[in-house]
């Protein structure tokens, strides 16, 4: 008991980069099946300039580390299991199909989701414990993260939904065509 009460927001910071290192690396294997299996140009390049930022992301965390006087270390995240074992399975459900795609920005935005609230507190705990190297190292990753969201949601909205949706663009332009025509 006395062990726990030693715990504070230094150790919780420690956790939660280890969990997001571990978090990272397995975001690292998963990306190229969804880079492979994307149909769409501008989701499979923004996925690939992802995997280029997670590499870059895990070598950030262990510069923090460093910060810290800690060893880079791992430590299983079920979360982000739970997220990727999910993600796996819609795209088997849905990979090769009109919401592909769509599938795909639904399991990648779940995952830019865990991550943004993730870094969000760690940024918050390392400037609060006045290791500011450290949160500036998680404010970059955080920033990361919520532009992929950004652009996630962009080619969403223009393309990936509305080809899931049957071609609602194709017809409005359908429509479009009929009224030059008249």
């Amino acid at each position: 008991m006395a062990e726990k009460e030693m715990m504070g927001l230094e150790d919780l910071l420690k956790h939660g980069l280890k969990d997001m290192y571990y978090a990272e690396s397995k975001i690292q294997k998963a990306l190229p099946k969804m880079i492979k299996a994307a149909e769409d140009p501008d989701l499979e390049a923004a996925l690939e300039q992802h995997l280029e930022e997670t590499n870059d992301q895990i070598a950030r965390l262990e510069e923090a580390f460093e910060l810290m006087g800690e060893k880079a270390k791992a430590e299983k995240c079920d979360a982000m299991d739970g997220i990727l074992t999910e993600g796996d399975k819609l795209l088997k459900d849905f990979g090769g199909t009109p919401a592909g795609d769509a599938a795909i920005i639904f399991s990648c935005q779940a995952v830019e989701h865990y991550e943004i609230a993730r870094y969000g507190s760690l940024r918050a705990y390392a400037s609060l414990l006045g290791m500011d190297e450290v949160a500036e190292i998680l404010d970059g990753i955080l920033s990361q993260e919520e532009a992929a969201d950004e652009k996630l949601s962009d080619i969403a909205e223009s393309s990936a939904n509305p080809a899931a949706a049957g071609g609602m663009d194709d017809e409005d332009d359908d429509e479009d065509d009929d009224d030059d025509q008249a």
